[in-house]
């Protein structure tokens, strides 16, 4: 009887322990619990999101302010660039200023050497004609030696016929003085025209000197142009580096903010993962203990029946069929299961002679075909591109001088070279060499201008709102979209 008091007791024991076994089991073999929510993550305070965005605001002012600075900056320069263009057509239009006053002092030059020549063969003829007369004069007087209507009379004897004679010599000098005075007045009249040769050379001179001195004052002023733009190009350079500052200090400011809210919106996110675990924990926590109880009072209930049935078998049954029931009730009670919670997976989860269109097309076909040649500024003529030249300033800092290219006025004179036209090289005389036509009404084949009378810059109208120009040092023979923006009232067209 104790036997089977010891074995029903390690029974029930062991049924508890089993009973506590599962509910350990529901709760420490449920997959994702303990250790599926990570440490938190930071949690910014409002005050410290509220400090990222006043930075950032304070980097949306300033950075705008400084954009606003650039974009000031970018109209001044672009003014200074007009202005340093027209002060290098300036020196274009005083070259060439130059170059014609030159011709004209050396043609003065040729007209005063052949004047002073003529005027040194009149005198050498009134040499020569004096000489002669008064040879022919003393041959006369002395030797008789004259035509014999008068010898008579010179070889005669006494004071008439001294007189005689004197009357015959007085005759000829008349005659020889008449043929003087005459190679006289020539000579005055040569004289005359030498001293208006030499007016006009001393002219030309002051011409030449002039034009000289324009040229050297449009490169002064050239000098003074590139300094500005240097200065302002400089300042801008400045303003740029503070605005790149300023804008990175923009950037970390948002990325400051941005990760202020990232971490914020982690943190939340966290939180709410926490939540649903802490959840489904307290839920699991809770079935695992319904179903100890549960469990618990199945096997108190299995006891007790077990108990009544024992007592009523007692005096029925022998000991060992007591024992036996016992046992097969115990197996029977062995039999029972808990089912187990079992853990879901998830799911995987030569045209001259042309005229006309064809004339046009001529000139721009040849336009066209120095796409791509340098620019040099002075450079070009009527045979193609050419040396660039000095201009003291930004044609020198690209090294235009040593580059063999076109400026925008020399591309147009080879273009229209191509038909017989010659043109100067300089933008202001190009505006006036054609007829002018409102540039609204432009054609094909047109030139357009710009800056105050055509003294900034020229280009070759395409059509379609394109044009064929050579823009600036540094760049190259290229079409460009039309430019209206400073461009001249008039275009000129050259061909009708």
């Amino acid at each position: 009887m104790g036997h089977r008091s010891f074995s029903r007791g390690h029974t029930r024991a062991a049924r508890l322990l089993i009973g506590l076994g599962i509910v350990g089991a529901l709760v420490g073999s449920t997959p994702g619990l303990a250790a599926a929510v990570p440490p938190p993550p930071p949690n910014p305070s409002d005050n410290d999101i509220a400090q990222a965005q006043t930075q950032v605001s304070a980097g949306l002012g300033q950075v705008s302010e400084l954009i606003n600075q650039v974009a000031s900056a970018d109209q001044q320069l672009a003014q200074l660039d007009n202005e340093v263009a027209i002060k290098r057509e300036d020196v274009n239009r005083a070259l060439v200023d130059l170059q014609n006053a030159r011709s004209a002092a050396d043609l003065a030059a040729s007209v005063v050497g052949a004047s002073q020549q003529a005027l040194r063969d009149a005198g050498a003829q009134i040499e020569l004609a004096q000489k002669d007369f008064d040879k022919y004069a003393r041959s006369s007087y002395t030797q008789g030696t004259n035509v014999s209507s008068i010898s008579t009379y010179l070889g005669a004897q006494g004071p008439g016929d001294v007189l005689d004679r004197a009357q015959v010599l007085k005759l000829l000098a008349t005659s020889q003085n008449a043929v003087l005075e005459g190679l006289q007045r020539a000579r005055t009249a040569q004289a005359n025209k030498d001293s208006a040769a030499r007016e006009a050379k001393q002219q030309a001179d002051v011409a030449a000197d002039q034009a000289a001195s324009k040229k050297s004052l449009a490169e002064q002023a050239i000098a003074v142009a590139r300094s500005a733009l240097q200065d302002q190009a400089a300042k801008k350079a400045q303003i740029e580096s503070n605005r790149a500052a300023a804008q990175a200090q923009l950037d970390a400011a948002r990325g400051n903010v941005a990760g202020l809210q990232g971490q914020r919106e982690a943190y939340a996110t966290w939180e709410e993962q926490k939540r649903a675990e802490d959840a489904q924990k307290a839920a699991i926590a809770a079935a695992a203990r319904e179903a100890a109880t549960q469990a618990a009072a199945r096997v108190a209930a299995n006891e007790a029946a077990r108990q009544r049935a024992a007592e009523l078998a007692a005096g029925q049954r022998a000991h060992t069929t007591i024992e036996d029931d016992s046992e097969d009730e115990d197996s029977a009670d062995g039999g029972t299961t808990t089912p187990k919670s079992t853990p879901k997976s998830k799911p995987s989860t030569s045209g001259e002679d042309l005229t006309g269109s064809e004339a046009i097309e001529t000139v721009i076909d040849r336009g066209l075909s120095q796409i791509g040649v340098e620019y040099a500024w002075g450079g070009g003529d009527e045979n193609g591109p050419t040396l660039g030249i000095r201009d003291g300033g930004v044609a020198d800092s690209y090294g235009d001088f040593n580059k063999v290219g076109f400026d925008c006025s020399g591309l147009m004179i080879y273009a229209f070279a191509g038909i017989g036209i010659s043109l100067p090289h300089y933008t202001g005389y190009q505006y006036t060499a054609g007829e002018q036509i409102p540039s609204e009404e432009m054609q094909r084949g047109d030139m357009i201008f710009w800056g105050p009378n055509a003294s900034q810059h020229v280009a070759l109208y395409l059509g379609d709102d394109q044009m064929l120009e050579a823009p600036q040092s540094g760049d190259v023979v290229k079409i460009s979209p039309v430019r209206w923006d400073g461009m001249t009232p008039y275009a000129v067209r050259m061909v009708s």
